[in-house]
């Protein structure tokens, strides 16, 4: 990657800076943070641009309905939990789904994390108040700590170096367990050690056990496991703190094309969205694929607007279009939008995110999501496409490897008092290692009902 460009491309890579930026700190120092940005800028990129290029070619396939994208982690990443026993029961619960949508739908999937890189989080409130006591709020491990004192609610600039560099192990870890043979299929047993017998993990085991058949009898016939012994892996998290990705955002020198080297793909919140705001300028000037969050009131005009700024030539699998609606609104608000961006005749991919649109509060106060509200909202965002013979292209959803219990139901039938066993979360509830499996399950049957349609 090289660090020269056209000075043009270079401005507009800055205009952003003259915009209104929302959800950003409050730096104390803007003296340490200049120095922390100058660091970053001289660090080598977390992912390159060839890499990203390989991603939106796959996503234009699951544009096409020819492969399905499973976007998986953290609600919010923090610095403590990102260790290898963490890291590798996340892969491995993706690397599990993504098994059971492959076999039980017959279909390719694109791989992606919500990890090495999701520690920003938008807020409501730029502050929060306990016992008469008001202090910024939390924004996430990049910006802040998550302890209530004035100390660690203090904004920090040397905390982005520290995102990047556990960024930069993350990824680490992640290639060397997808490349280094830990993701080959002959092991999908494997996958399952350590994980709390449930109904779901029987269910993959014996989804596990066919697979097994299947391979010897390839095996038996002379076929090639070349493609069985690794898979492509790709990163994802929310561009909120545009003060770490600007720095980070690097020349192709291939095609000297600016691309974002945080991560392959970056998605701009429903917070964030605003057409004249900064986020939007400063997403539209890289080459990554993005994506954009959806909420309940957009309207088709707001589609077709950030489909113009964000890619106005309709490159196949540059934009991603994520509906967080709420199993209570999908079926009402969403087909409009759709009318209206399929009527444009540019491709978009349409994922759904059930997550962030069913929060609620349980009885003894814990933030938590239903897992039936869950799985509702995808079968809407199916029901949807299939009525206006569209295609439903992926799900994008707030998980963990963990036994956590933060979603109430699941095969587990975990209810209000069971949210008190393991509840971990920093910011947002967590599918856990069943009902991630379980949700995989579901979601084959509704690709299989919409191939059979």
């Amino acid at each position: 990657m090289s660090t020269t460009a056209d000075p043009a491309v270079i401005a507009g890579l800055d205009a952003w800076r003259a915009l209104d930026v929302e959800q950003q700190p409050t730096w104390p120092d803007s003296r340490a943070l200049s120095a922390v940005s100058d660091q970053l800028a001289a660090a080598p990129p977390l992912v390159f641009a060839g890499e990203a290029d390989a991603m939106r070619e796959k996503l234009a396939l699951a544009q096409r309905g020819e492969a399905f994208l499973l976007q998986g982690g953290d609600c919010a990443e923090s610095f403590a939990e990102a260790d290898a026993d963490r890291i590798r029961n996340k892969i491995k619960t993706i690397l599990q789904m993504s098994i059971v949508l492959t076999y039980g739908a017959s279909m390719p999937v694109v791989k992606m994390g919500r990890i090495a890189g999701q520690y920003a989080k938008p807020r409501s409130s730029d502050v929060e108040t306990r016992d008469g006591v008001t202090l910024p709020a939390y924004r996430g491990d990049i910006v802040n700590g998550h302890a209530f004192t004035p100390e660690s609610r203090v904004p920090d600039p040397q905390r982005l170096m520290k995102a990047y560099t556990t960024s930069a192990s993350t990824l680490n870890l992640t290639r060397a367990f997808t490349m280094g043979g830990f993701a080959d299929l002959r092991r999908v047993h494997e996958w399952n050690r350590g994980f709390t017998v449930t109904p779901a993990y029987r269910s993959y085991e014996g989804l596990a056990g066919e697979i097994d058949r299947a391979i010897k009898f390839m095996a038996a016939a002379g076929a090639d496991f070349d493609a069985l012994r690794t898979v492509d892996f790709y990163s994802g998290h929310e561009g909120l703190l545009l003060d770490y990705e600007r720095p980070l955002t690097r020349i192709d020198s291939r095609t000297g094309l600016p691309y974002d080297c945080s991560a392959h793909f970056l998605w701009i919140g429903e917070r964030t969205r605003k057409i004249d705001g900064a986020h939007v300028e400063f997403f539209s000037r890289v080459s990554n694929p993005i994506g954009v969050k959806l909420g309940p009131n957009t309207t088709g005009e707001d589609a077709i607007a950030l489909m113009d700024k964000l890619n106005p030539d309709g490159v196949p699998g540059r934009l991603t279009f994520i509906t967080r609606m709420g199993a209570g609104r999908i079926r009402e608000a969403l087909p409009s939008i759709v009318e209206k961006v399929t009527a444009d005749g540019r491709p978009v991919l349409w994922v759904c995110d059930p997550m962030h649109g069913n929060t609620i509060t349980a009885s003894n106060g814990y933030k938590t999501r239903r897992f039936a509200d869950v799985i509702d909202e995808v079968r809407g965002f199916f029901e949807v496409h299939q009525a206006l013979g569209t295609v439903p292209g992926g799900v994008h959803v707030e998980l963990t490897g963990d036994d956590v219990t933060e979603v109430l139901g699941g095969s587990e039938e975990i209810d209000d008092v069971g949210l008190e066993a393991r509840y971990e979360t920093l910011v947002d509830p967590r599918l856990n290692h069943a009902q991630s499996l379980e949700m995989a399950f579901l979601v084959a049957e509704m690709l299989r009902e919409r191939s059979a349609g």
